[in-house]
């Protein structure tokens, strides 16, 4: 409410004048929100209780370390930016609400009703004071309008002595206005009889307490590193290493608290700086150390160069990179680029650099860095191509301190990964799939961000960008998905080696804790668990019920009689081929244009087809013995026909944007489209076509002895429109980045060229998904979870199908996702049937067998949390666990 007292910076002004400059525009009597304010302050017990509270929009909300306090107490305190429509009011959130931000349910752009809040005074401060909102109700209702932005500027943290607010997901990343976005640089004369070297440093700096000017190049930049505690007082607990060197060799440099928001942003990989009144001290023994470009050049390792605002107070000059003299015989940033077709030569923890084209990235998720802990590290999964070789880059992206990037990567676009560690277990799979992860010295750049680094110049990014210009785009862009579900890496196929690799201190819960599990989720937070249990019974959920699910439709038919439907696919679902425009253009430019590219064109065409809304019903003829847990299954096919009478051409709507250009005719070539059910739901396939004998679900014999007398049966089978990985789609781009990035802390309008919904977007791979039962070993607790398939036709490369050796159940489960793609001579697609005899077979051999399920666990905002199956390994004696 009121702008700081004196110590926290500005002058002392009435709190009337401070709460007015803090809630922005000029507030009338209008406001709602300006009248419990009020009503709080002036009453006896400080607090307030509307008794009919209007709607409200929350505007932000922003995290920041909490004071000195208890060990059970929050850790972080938020702050909530609250607009009526007259005015916006920032108040501090109880700290037993917390959870509403921690789980998503409070966010900005959501309606909330304050029901009871609270006026708080800082004892320590004259006339300070804020509101605090101690009882919300949320609405499910969007905000009627988009609410007005907060002011530019924002005012320091309402409670405590913190200066500034984090990032509202992570540490690591820059986060407000007081982090400086880019220093200018200096026209500085360079007197070189004064400069002295690192090598001259490492000889004579305990002789010395003060030291000659310092000419040095930037050739490795840390992640920041947060290290506020409650207890501590700093008010910008801040760190960031950089390795930078002269014509003697390499050394650290260390960046240190108030200087990181002034500095880090400025200082680049390949920057030259000129240093002076800095400080020397001994090397931190356990700093990481990145893997230097030129394996000839010295490395100084026993002291650092320490940057500090005081003790002294340091001096930094940027200097332009056209005045760096070659004289100066400062180094050239070196890189260790490698190509796909190297990768699998390399050993395990190899540092390199990768440079690819973009053709899946997943949703941003979150690790919980301590268990217990409120501390995250934030990361995404993202393929990426080269040409010379049919798998792709597999890269794990870690935040990089560089959110403005990380948020928009997208498929299509060229991405640059510095510093990355190869990971693979030879001694556990030979064959296993192998990956890349970012260390604490990467760095990564997409477009926009090419221009002018050091790895243009770089040859083998020369031969990259030369085998992009050979490139179809229309080719390229069949084979691009975006978010969703992605699991990898796979557990190990050994339990022991699983329970090696996991730190918590015990690795295999309860069923009947499973719940406990979940509830403790944060928003976007992965976790990996470990059940014993029997599996009891299998379902398969086609992709039409899928969606009802995923939209909240309850479906009744599990064992009874039910019928499946099938719709016209919209225009969205149909695959545009577009003419044979190479990969060069905008994104090649980026390397050497405008550091930001101009605005995407808008797309000169549309799709004119509509909608179809007709359906036809096709009974399923299914009956099931829950007794004696057996079926007998007149099969028919649960997919839509598809009919050479369905099959449509449409206009095709060219892509024009940022990465890539357009010919020079500018005009689309139209081609014909994936075929699509007519809309009078009449098939030319016969349908006595089949493969063998097949039903759509399984039971064991005991689950059906138990079900009915279990004490808790957990039910997390459901999936929902996040879980699926959607076929890329570039005109709407930014409302499917904005639908897989995490919320952002302040309120961001939707996407507005478009009202579609997420569900509308095509899935990857869209064939449905599996219901499993798994029973406690006790015969008493039980839990639905969920199997999703993963095959996208257009690139089998994409999802890895599990080894059948390893897990054949699970195996048998995700081979149904390559099946149904061969069309027959009628024009459809062959009769494919969920729950073939191989996997009818593996589930009755593991039939009351115990068996160790692994669990993948997240969290997707509000009350939605998805729990698939990951892995199966069975329990052949005590102590001893192999795969399946």
């Amino acid at each position: 409410m009121q702008d700081p007292t004196p110590e926290r910076g500005g002058g002392a002004r009435p709190a009337e004048e401070n709460r007015r400059a803090a809630a922005g525009p000029a507030s009338d009597g209008s406001s709602w929100l300006r009248k419990v304010f009020e009503e709080a302050r002036g009453s006896s017990q400080l607090s307030a209780a509307p008794a009919e509270p209007p709607p409200v929009t929350v505007v932000a909300v922003e995290r920041y370390l909490a004071a000195a306090a208890p060990p059970a107490a929050a850790q972080y305190w938020y702050d909530v930016t609250l607009a009526d429509g007259a005015r916006q009011e920032r108040c501090h959130l109880a700290p037993r609400l917390n959870r509403l931000v921690q789980r998503a349910r409070l966010r900005p752009g959501a309606c909330l009703r304050l029901r009871r809040c609270s006026y708080l005074y800082d004892e320590k401060r004259l006339h300070y004071g804020f509101l605090c909102l101690d009882e919300l109700e949320l609405e499910r209702a969007a905000a009627a309008a988009p609410p007005a932005a907060p002011p530019p500027r924002r005012p320091p943290p309402l409670r405590g002595d913190k200066k500034h607010y984090l990032p509202l997901w992570n540490n690591e990343d820059p986060y407000g206005d007081v982090w400086v976005a880019e220093k200018p640089q200096a026209q500085v004369d360079v007197d070189v009889s004064k400069l002295t070297s690192l090598g001259q440093l490492e000889m004579t700096w305990r002789s010395r307490v003060h030291f000659h000017p310092l000419l040095v190049r930037v050739l490795h930049k840390s992640r920041l590193r947060y290290y506020g505690k409650p207890e501590k007082k700093l008010d910008m607990p801040y760190q960031a290493y950089f390795e930078v060197a002269d014509g003697s060799g390499m050394m650290s440099m260390v960046l240190w608290n108030s200087l990181c928001p002034e500095w880090y942003n400025s200082m680049k990989v390949g920057t030259v700086l000129l240093l002076e009144q800095y400080a020397i001290k001994t090397s931190y023994p356990f700093k990481t150390q990145p893997t230097p470009g030129d394996s000839q050049m010295k490395r100084f390792a026993t002291i650092e160069i320490s940057l500090n605002v005081r003790d002294p107070p340091t001096k930094i000059s940027i200097i332009p990179e056209e005045m760096v003299r070659p004289e100066w015989g400062l180094p050239e940033v070196k890189y260790r680029f490698i190509t796909r077709s190297e990768l699998d030569d390399l050993p395990n923890n190899h540092s390199c650099d990768v440079i690819g084209l973009v053709t899946f990235v997943g949703r941003a998720e979150r690790a919980r860095k301590r268990e217990h802990g409120e501390d995250f590290w934030l990361y995404r999964w993202a393929h990426a191509i080269d040409g010379t070789s049919e798998q792709p880059f597999i890269l794990e992206l870690f935040a990089t301190s560089q959110p403005d990037v990380f948020k928009h990567i997208h498929p299509m676009t060229y991405l640059v990964c510095t510093q990355m560690r190869v990971v693979r277990d030879i001694t556990e799979n030979p064959s296993g799939t192998i990956y890349l992860t970012t260390s604490n010295e990467s760095q990564i750049f997409i477009t926009g961000w090419h221009k002018g680094q050091p790895y243009t110049k770089d040859t083998k990014v020369k031969n990259f960008i030369q085998w992009t210009k050979t490139q179809s785009e229309a080719d390229q862009m069949k084979k691009t998905v975006i978010g969703g579900y992605y699991p990898f890496p796979r557990p190990p196929n050994n339990f022991l080696k699983y329970c090696k690799n996991n730190k918590v201190e015990s690795v295999l819960k309860a069923i009947g804790e499973t719940g406990e599990e979940i509830e403790d989720l944060h928003y976007r937070e992965h976790k990996r668990i470990a059940v014993q249990g029997i599996i009891s019974a299998i379902r398969y959920i086609s992709c039409n019920n899928a969606s009802e699910e995923a939209s909240g439709v309850e479906l009744v038919q599990k064992d009874t009689s039910q019928s499946l439907e099938s719709s016209a696919l919209s225009k969205e679902d149909c695959v545009n081929k577009g003419k044979n425009t190479d990969l060069q253009s905008k994104e090649v430019k980026s390397f050497l244009g405008p550091h930001c590219t101009p605005g995407e064109q808008q797309q000169h065409q549309a799709l004119q087809s509509k909608k179809g809304s007709v359906k036809r019903k096709i009974p399923c003829r299914l009956n099931t013995d829950a007794e004696q847990g057996s079926a007998s299954v007149i099969p028919v096919s649960p997919y839509p026909y598809f009919t050479r009478s369905a099959r449509r051409k449409f206009g095709l709507t060219e892509f024009q944007h940022e990465d890539f250009g357009q010919d020079k005719s500018g005009q689309a070539v139209p081609d014909s489209l994936q075929s699509c059910t007519d809309p009078e739901g009449m098939s030319d396939t016969p349908e006595t076509e089949e493969t063998g004998a097949t039903c759509d679900s399984w039971q064991s014999g005991l689950w059906a002895q138990v079900k009915d007398k279990l004490m808790k049966y957990l039910h997390h089978s459901k999936i929902f429109p996040e879980s699926i990985p959607r076929k890329f789609d570039y005109l709407h781009k930014d409302l499917l980045m904005q639908q897989y990035n995490l919320h952002a802390a302040v309120h961001q309008p939707k996407e507005t060229r478009t009202e579609k919904n997420i569900t509308e977007f095509k899935s990857a791979s869209g064939l449905g998904y599996y219901e499993v039962t798994v029973l406690g070993i006790n015969h008493d607790v039980a839990i639905d979870v969920a199997f999703l398939p993963l095959f996208c036709p257009e690139d089998p490369h994409l999802f890895q199908l599990e080894d059948i050796q390893n897990d054949t159940l699970l195996s048998c489960m995700s081979c149904i996702s390559a099946c149904p793609h061969k069309a027959t001579s009628h024009g459809g697609l062959r009769h494919t049937f969920p729950l073939s005899n191989e996997l009818v077979k593996a589930a009755t051999d593991l039939d009351g067998k115990h068996v160790v399920c692994i669990l993948d666990i997240c969290h997707l905002g509000d009350d939605k949390v998805e729990v698939f199956l990951s892995k199966i390994y069975q329990t052949v004696e005590p102590g001893v666990s192999d795969p399946v």
